[in-house]
């Protein structure tokens, strides 16, 4: 229980450091109410919720500057998300709350001014706005202005709750294709996932061109890292009912070598990943004892499987710092400590590092101690590690 509980604490250091990281200025644009573009560095915030103003520099150098939703109609960073302005009819009547859920199946409009967010942008352009637990999907075409795709919550008899799906009708009378059908809409759901496909089939039957801002940024969102190091590790075990049997094994330098694959979790500007780890790791070596006549060897050979998460706090866009905090559990194979076999129990390991271009970094690790001979009740054995790990991101 103590290691979860300092897991927990971990993570919340994780967040204590996010909260004084540094967020990098990245490459930009945004357009001027006369239509002038203006290139430069926009903050890059966590826009989980559409913005309503940002920051932006003309240069490194320059002073930043709040640029606000009424004096700019668009803004993007690095060709991967654009946002544009609109004066939009748009449906909040929406509660997670059944209580407060209304009896309304018509949606409520009322006129805002909002910024965004592009999904597909073609001869069908499908954009979403978000805040909080509300998600809006709207539309349009270049036959038709933009409008919000009409999807309602509402409470029926009894408290069952019914949904309005007029988006399904707007989508077929307004994306007419050969390869749209009333049969792939009338099961489509109010997803970003679902909507996007119908307006890549749309835009690709249609011969438009059209981009497809989700998929760009899904780029790199897989990472298959090769993680070679040197552990630094020490082993001492004991009996509590022999103690002349107590033996330090000292401290040894080792070789590591682990396969890392890094899921980049879409949210948060892919600050957060998890991580999984398996990794090949030794420690043997003799020690004094009366576990026999003579000296005891060690010899314990694991492959270990690090699960946990990562967090990432960029300098700029090339460099970040990162923090990750991992449970391990240890599969020993062809394993001993003189006539004893090896079992481990799950331990903890906590890591700092700094990643350099998405490709190369360097992460200092310490494992909480572990028990690696789990499986008899009289003898305690304290194996630790600290590591230090070099990587290099293969694709």
């Amino acid at each position: 229980m103590n290691k979860i509980y300092l897991l927990f604490f971990t993570i919340a250091f994780i967040f204590s450091i996010n909260g004084n990281a540094q967020i990098s200025f990245v490459d930009g644009y945004y357009i001027d109410n006369t239509n002038t573009k203006i290139t430069g560095l926009i903050k890059n915030s966590d826009w989980n919720n559409n913005p309503t103003k940002f920051e932006f520099k003309v240069s490194e150098q320059a002073e930043k500057q709040t640029l606000t939703i009424d004096s700019v109609k668009e803004f993007g960073i690095n060709d991967f998300s654009k946002h544009l302005r609109y004066d939009v009819l748009i449906d909040r009547s929406y509660n997670t709350n059944l209580d407060l859920l209304s009896s309304n199946k018509n949606p409520v409009f009322k006129k805002e001014r909002l910024f965004l967010k592009v999904l597909i942008e073609g001869d069908a352009t499908l954009l979403m706005y978000k805040d909080k637990s509300l998600t809006r999907y709207f539309y349009e075409t270049t036959d038709k202005s933009i409008e919000q795709l009409i999807y309602v919550e509402y409470k029926k008899d009894n408290n069952n709750i019914a949904f309005n799906k007029e988006f399904r009708r707007q989508l077929y009378n307004n994306l007419s294709c050969t390869d749209i059908s009333m049969d792939n809409l009338k099961h489509l759901e109010y997803k970003q996932n679902e909507l996007l496909k119908i307006f890549v089939k749309y835009n690709t039957c249609k011969n438009s061109e059209f981009v497809n801002f989700e998929e760009k940024s899904k780029t790199d969102l897989f990472n298959l890292n090769i993680r070679p190091g040197i552990n630094s590790s020490s082993l001492a075990i004991s009996n509590d009912y022999a103690r002349s049997k107590n033996i330090d094994f000292g401290n040894k330098m080792t070789f590591r070598m682990g396969l890392e694959l890094e899921f980049i979790m879409k949210f948060n500007n892919n600050k957060w990943a998890i991580i999984v780890e398996p990794t090949y790791q030794y420690f043997t070596g003799e020690g004094s004892g009366l576990l026999s006549s003579s000296d005891t060897e060690v010899n314990y050979k694991s492959i270990e499987l690090p699960i946990g998460i990562r967090h990432y706090m960029f300098l700029n866009e090339k460099s970040k710092f990162f923090v990750n905090g991992s449970f391990i559990y240890d599969i020993p194979f062809n394993s001993n400590i003189g006539t004893l076999d090896v079992s481990s129990k799950v331990n903890l390991a906590l890591g700092v590092g700094y990643n350099y271009n998405n490709k190369y970094s360097l992460e200092f690790r310490y494992h909480t101690k572990r028990d690696i001979l789990k499986d008899y009740a009289t003898w305690i054995s304290d194996y630790k590690t600290m590591s230090v790990i070099f990587g290099y991101t293969l694709f």
